[in-house]
């Protein structure tokens, strides 16, 4: 913010002319309120030092810098101050944009167990529910060997 109220880096800012305070009347009379007077958005106009003749204007919206109107060789623009309190909001939300969606791609991605839940049925028997029923094989044995139920020895 000081290259912009200031860019000339000098030390010591113009003064701000102040209007003369009023004479003080020779009768005492009845004490006048005093209203302040508003400040406004726009300050006053800043004259720079240096060889192209320059001129600054700041502009202010509740009590904080947004920026300056520049006026050089005739030309005027209006010069933004970045505020580094939406920078760092900014910055903070697209990191937490960018966290959820990495943590819902990782989650989607996960599988499902290959076998539901176990539990103990009645009598001691295994129960796996949500466990899908195998293919059946294809059974080449010939009808004897069904009849008989011989399987063949593991090789």
């Amino acid at each position: 913010m000081t290259a912009i109220f200031n860019p000339t880096g000098l030390a010591t800012v113009p003064p701000v002319p102040r209007p003369a305070p009023p004479a003080p009347d020779p009768a005492p009379a009845a004490p006048e309120p005093v209203v302040p007077t508003a400040v406004g958005p726009v300050g006053p106009v800043l004259e720079l030092p240096g060889t192209p003749g320059a001129a600054l204007v700041p502009v202010t919206c509740s009590g904080r810098p947004v920026g300056a109107f520049v006026l050089v060789d005739g030309r005027v623009r209006y010069r933004r101050v970045v505020d580094p309190d939406q920078l760092v909001a900014a910055a903070t939300g697209a990191f937490a944009v960018a966290a959820l969606t990495a943590a819902v791609a990782l989650w989607s991605r996960r599988r499902p167990p290959a076998v539901g839940t176990v539990t103990m049925g009645p009598g001691g028997w295994l129960s796996l529910r949500g466990a899908s029923i195998p293919r059946p094989r294809p059974d080449d044995r010939p009808w004897w060997a069904r009849l008989l139920r011989a399987h063949p020895l593991p090789r």
